[in-house]
């Protein structure tokens, strides 16, 4: 197999084994040795290092979040974790942990740690410097931690918690295992720290709509810095990443086992009456962001001759249409045939400069009235910095297709579901549940500076 040029020149410190997907899934091989930033002997047993500790306890029965006492006080139920864990996992003689054998609890805790690390590690390159937590100010570290039961993975406040499940047909699903899942709640954290939080109790739909499409792009553009997943997606595809693939699907085990696709047809026209869940409301940006890496990708094969100009304009054509894949797939077979490692190139080179443009975008958003169209104006500022506003025209046609910048989604919507997931532990949510996880953010901060 090729090896991938990175534009992005990760550090080499520490070595850990990461599964790019769940092992469980089909198309998974065995783990992936990456590097993380601190250099090998300054991650001890947990793994934990100055800013990660990772822990599995004993006895833990419930989720951190607000509950009601039996005299009706609220109380703050929160890290760290002070009763009994499982036996930590241990550094080797040389401080890596990639010797740790898959399928004990050790590896499950250097997995959720590894992933998490490698995550901040790409995405500090992107931004250039470092990532704070948002919870710096009264926590010095983030408290990993695994609860069975739980059927998904949460950041909260000084906290990341893992869930593990059996589903309805049985299998026994682990997030610890699932570095889309862990790198997805990196990503919530990240923009907690880069974009801030609102002011205000009264957040416009589109801002949990903007938390879940960029913690899902942080995930994405991560996984492609995997070796293997990079190089499968092209192998798989021959490049045209429209077709189904690792690439654009990802959250493979969701609420209700649903996969989200990076390339699907919504638009904010969708929501126009209303919303119910910010995982839907997140696919109109997801889509059009994940729409502006393809056609950067297909500039760049252009410009270093990897395919004919008909190919690019059809694909852009045919977007959407029936034909779509007879008519482009045999296209893209032929011309992946001829310079595999040419494609590897610009679309690694496309994952990066998503990566900075993105970065960028963040760095200058405001969370008070945060909406799609100012963050489509953003990207577009971050694309005359980095670029010269050479995309421009990319960046506008699709932010417009999917109705950003054009029409607002509307309220939300009643439903039954018990929680919100971007927002969880950290932001309103309508309706109290059996704790207080919906109280709004400012709220719940103020409980938590009283413990």
């Amino acid at each position: 197999m090729f090896r991938v040029p990175h534009a992005v020149d990760l550090p080499q410190g520490t070595r850990f084994r990461l599964f790019p997907q769940l092992p469980t899934r089909e198309e998974q091989g065995e783990p992936e040795t990456v590097w993380v930033s601190p250099p090998a002997g300054t991650v001890f047993a947990g793994p934990a290092d100055a800013r990660i500790y990772v822990i599995q306890p004993i006895g833990k029965e419930k989720p951190y979040g607000y509950y009601e006492e039996a005299g009706g006080q609220v109380i703050h139920y929160g890290p760290p974790w002070i009763g009994p864990i499982v036996p930590r996992a241990e550094p080797d003689r040389e401080g890596h942990f990639d010797h740790i054998e898959f399928g004990t609890p050790q590896f499950l805790q250097a997995h959720a740690y590894g992933a998490i690390r490698f995550t901040l590690d790409i995405w500090q390159e992107y931004f250039g410097r470092g990532i704070g937590w948002h919870f710096d100010d009264s926590r010095e570290k983030l408290e990993v931690v695994f609860l069975p039961g739980l059927d998904n993975a949460y950041a909260g406040y000084g906290s990341i918690e893992i869930g593990s499940f059996f589903t309805p047909a049985g299998n026994w699903v682990e997030f610890g295992l699932s570095f889309d899942v862990i790198s997805h709640e990196t990503g919530h954290l990240i923009i907690y720290g880069e974009v801030g939080l609102p002011d205000s109790d009264n957040i416009p739909g589109e801002h949990f709509g903007f938390h879940e499409s960029s913690a899902d792009m942080v995930s994405l553009i991560s996984l492609m810095h995997f070796e293997t997943a990079l190089i499968g997606v092209l192998d798989a595809s021959h490049g045209n990443l429209y077709s189904y693939n690792r690439l654009n699907r990802f959250a493979e085990v969701s609420d209700l086992d649903q996969l989200r696709l990076a390339s699907n047809p919504l638009t904010l026209y969708d929501f126009v009456d209303g919303w119910v869940k910010e995982h839907d409301l997140a696919q109109p940006l997801t889509g059009a962001l994940f729409d502006i890496w393809v056609d950067v990708f297909h500039e760049d094969l252009l410009r270093r001759g990897l395919i004919p100009a008909q190919l690019e304009d059809l694909s852009d054509q045919l977007e959407g249409d029936p034909s779509y894949h007879n008519v482009v797939q045999p296209l893209f077979d032929e011309a992946y045939g001829k310079n595999p490692e040419g494609f590897a190139a610009c679309l690694a080179d496309a994952r990066d400069y998503m990566g900075r443009a993105l970065a960028q975008c963040w760095s200058s958003l405001q969370p008070l009235q945060l909406d799609y169209a100012e963050v489509a104006r953003a990207f577009l500022a971050a694309d005359d910095q980095l670029n010269d506003g050479r995309f421009h025209r990319i960046i506008t046609g699709n932010m417009e297709r999917r109705g950003i910048g054009l029409v607002r989604a509307g309220p939300r919507l009643p439903s039954s579901a018990k929680d919100s997931h971007s927002f969880s532990k950290r932001a309103p949510e309508p309706g109290m549940q059996q704790h207080y996880r919906h109280l709004p953010y400012r709220t719940r901060i103020a409980l938590q500076q009283r413990v």
